[in-house]
């Protein structure tokens, strides 16, 4: 989630009375941070993961599932260990923005060693298995990793259950999300979402095509019973699901994975060449058809992401004329990355790149790059979201807060991350964008391929670099209902050549032809198992798990497995009770839950179709 400071939170209007304040301290402080520490020693190559869990409650007698707000109660018990042996612990846990999740990590870092990669789906079962003891399983309470929940703002979604508060009391004002489900332990959530409402002069609006099956209404319209400021009928569109508060998308869940390079230039490059993958693993991973208890035409939650804090007011997004803002903001807080940072990249930033230039002429002139200055300066056209009155007078020499606050809440397709102050942690690279599986072998999966696509582009000198208006294509299309089978994505035509620039370095393929190759693209898999080749190192024993690994990869690219957004979709289609209207009801919902923790626990192996769903969803084709 980020940042996590601790105080006393202001309300929006005294926090823009500092916006200039925590923007310009913190191009001090990233200047002062850079300049310390651009030239430190060579860092060792380092990594990790991070899953967000979701708290479920099943109840056998009604046929309902709901998202129980346990982790108050339950993160302390979790991070008690780390707390009490720091040095010995396996695990890491924080909180994040709903009271249902929590999220954990590897409580140290994957090294270089190969065999770490035999040790990750293992880290993660660990992690699973200690909330699961926390839980009364007897009585239904389990957890799950998903990437959204299906019925997330239906009626009776959470346990306890409270009615969402629409009037100026409430903190979202949601018609669907109780204030309750806001994670309560720490002020940062109720803060954000309270301040990123009032900046944006009402709430936010998210609306989602609705899948058109053969009953469901057209239009589709709803009609909002508590919807007494009349705000969210206006803001609804026909044929779409509406949401409106923070909580539709910080309530979803992502698998992110974090490189340490071993110096500032790796953590550039780095930063680059993943740029293009996020298209490519969106898609692969994708696993959100549903919404508010509605089918969708979609297949992942990004733009839902993105949509929950976009926080710019009607004249930053073009619908008014420039007067109290300085501006026009093309994306929200929460996007797509808008360049490339390293200098032999910059004429790929084919997109207008919306920044404060007077902040980026500081950083300039202080001798940092032009590329990494406008991208930091890009970031610092935003208002800081929270802020915390202990925090805004600060000694830029030996603080980072102000920086962190604006670089922690533009939630971007990738971050790239500064050391630490006084800390022994180098320069990172966050990669962001995958949905999270819903079994511990397909999240290892993911970030195990992801690992190996790193170490085989820092050792091949690998060039996957394309125009940014064709990421900007890529990612739009990574959305669409079963992109993995009919959608092409542009990739660079040949990722061993460092010469040409514009269109001609790429061409369209489909997600096929870029993991597993073709007539003319090597194909991803194929590189990595090249590199594997080169490594000394490489016992049998890790090599066989990462077979396995990307035999999951290979078979959603060819269409042999389903992503678990299609596994899903046929799930609902095929269930008595769905009615071919794109409802997604209570009963359907307990069944899929019931059924997701089944194949979890290994149970689901009752009659032909689940084994081959097991296999389809955590496991790979014979």
């Amino acid at each position: 989630m980020g940042l996590l400071s601790e105080g006393s939170p202001l309300d929006w209007e005294e926090t823009k009375k500092y916006a200039d304040h925590v923007r310009t301290h913190g191009v001090e402080q990233f200047i002062n941070m850079y300049q310390k520490l651009k030239n430190r020693p060579c860092d060792v190559l380092k990594w990790g993961d991070e899953i967000e869990y979701m708290v479920i409650k099943l109840d056998k007698k009604k046929k309902r599932a709901a998202l129980m707000l346990a982790a108050p109660q339950l993160l302390p018990v979790l991070q008690k260990e780390e707390k009490e042996n720091p040095s010995e612990t396996r695990t890491s846990w924080m909180p994040e923005y709903a009271s249902y999740m929590i999220e954990g990590t590897p409580g140290k870092p994957y090294g270089g060693l190969f065999s770490h990669f035999n040790i990750v789906e293992g880290n993660m079962k660990l992690r699973r298995e200690q909330l699961l003891r926390l839980l009364d399983r007897e009585n239904g309470e389990t957890c799950l990793s998903l990437a959204s929940y299906p019925r997330l703002g239906a009626p009776n979604f959470t346990t306890p259950w409270s009615e969402p508060n629409p009037s100026e009391t409430g903190v979202s004002r949601s018609l669907f999300f109780p204030d309750e489900a806001i994670y309560p332990g720490h002020p940062r959530f109720k803060t954000l979402t309270r301040n990123i409402r009032s900046r944006r002069g009402e709430k936010v609006a998210i609306n989602v095509p609705v899948f058109k099956d053969k009953n469901t209404q057209t239009p589709f319209v709803e009609v909002f019973t508590n919807d007494q400021s009349g705000e969210g009928s206006k803001a609804a569109k026909p044929d779409h699901i509406y949401m409106d508060a923070m909580g539709f998308g910080m309530g979803c869940s992502s698998l992110q994975v974090t490189f340490q390079a071993c110096s500032i230039s790796e953590a550039l490059a780095l930063y680059d060449q993943l740029i293009p993958m996020c298209a490519i693993m969106i898609t692969l991973s994708a696993a959100s058809p549903i919404f508010r208890g509605f089918l969708a035409d979609i297949d992942t939650r990004w733009s839902v992401i993105a949509g929950s804090v976009d926080c710019r007011t009607k004249e930053e997004r073009g619908e008014e004329p420039l007067k109290h803002n300085r501006f026009r903001i093309g994306k929200s807080r929460y996007d797509t990355v808008d360049s490339y940072l390293s200098p032999d990249n910059d004429k790929f930033n084919d997109t207008d790149l919306v920044y404060d230039k007077d902040l980026c002429q500081r950083i300039v002139d202080s001798g940092i790059d032009e590329s990494l200055a406008k991208h930091v300066a890009h970031l610092f056209i935003r208002d800081p979201v929270s802020l915390f009155s202990e925090k805004i007078h600060q000694n830029d020499e030996e603080d980072s807060d102000h920086f962190e606050n604006i670089q922690s809440t533009n939630w971007q397709s990738m971050r790239f991350k500064p050391p630490p102050r006084n800390s022994d942690i180098g320069w990172r690279v966050e990669f962001r964008v995958m949905e999270l599986q819903l079994t511990d072998f397909e999240n290892a999966a993911m970030i195990i391929f992801l690992v190996l696509l790193t170490r085989a582009i820092l050792t091949f000198n690998l060039n996957f670099i394309i125009p940014m208006s064709k990421v900007e294509a890529n990612m739009a299309e990574s959305h669409k209902r079963d992109a993995v089978k009919n959608s092409k994505f542009y990739f660079r035509k040949d990722p061993s050549s460092k010469s040409g620039d514009g269109d001609d370095v790429c061409t369209q393929m489909d997600i096929n032809t870029i993991i597993n190759g073709g007539s003319s693209f090597p194909g991803l898999i194929p590189i990595i198992e090249s590199y594997i080749a080169t490594v000394d190192d490489a016992d049998v024993d890790t090599c066989c798990t990462i077979t396995c690994y990307l035999k999951l990869l290979s078979g959603r690219a060819s269409g042999r497995l389903k992503t678990p957004a299609r596994w899903t979709r046929d799930f609902v289609e095929s269930h008595p009770a769905y009615k071919h209207d794109s409802v997604y009801s209570e009963e359907i919902n307990y069944d899929l839950m019931k059924t997701f923790v089944d194949i979890v626990e290994g149970r689901a192996e009752g009659c032909t179709e689940k084994l081959r769903s097991t296999k389809a969803l955590g496991g790979v084709l014979d």
